[in-house]
């Protein structure tokens, strides 16, 4: 009998140890509550690489995530809404551009502040954004592409 409760017991504590480390996971992944922030809007070209709970950074410190992406069939733009930590208030002038991480990392948001006396309320949409550049088209426009500079010296 005290072996059944010695099982029982260290059953329960493998599964107390299961879910805190989960909630752990969630909360640092940013799909944990999210009471001290608030939702701003953005309007991309192109959101390669991101999906919902990327980061959001400023100045390389993570302020928010991604919550949702969608696609607008009015202006065939992605739409995306992020949430943004609370005692961050950005300038009405502040833009959303999506950068790399370097060549082999990943994509996130960069938030890139303003000057603009009015801040941006919950909901607001930042106008300002810079979608993704594909790395891949890069490439293949310079080693398919002419240099006009080749062109110069010759005649026809």
């Amino acid at each position: 009998m005290a072996e059944n409760k010695a099982e029982v017991l260290a059953g329960a504590a493998v599964l107390a140890a299961a879910l805190g480390f989960m909630i752990y996971a969630g909360a640092g992944s940013g799909y944990g509550p999210q009471a001290q922030s608030y939702p701003l809007r953005a309007s991309f070209r192109s959101v390669e690489g991101i999906t919902a709970g990327s980061d959001v950074r400023l100045a390389g410190v993570k302020v928010g995530s991604i919550t949702s992406l969608t696609l607008n069939p009015a202006t065939f733009f992605a739409d995306a809404t992020i949430l943004v930590d609370q005692t961050l208030q950005l300038p009405a002038d502040s833009q959303i551009v999506i950068s790399s991480e370097g060549l082999l990392g990943g994509n996130f948001v960069e938030l890139i502040p303003g000057g603009a006396l009015e801040n941006l309320a919950p909901g607001d949409e930042i106008e300002d954004t810079q979608g993704a550049v594909s790395l891949i088209s890069l490439l293949m426009k310079f080693v398919g592409g002419k240099s006009d500079s080749a062109d110069e010296g010759t005649t026809p």
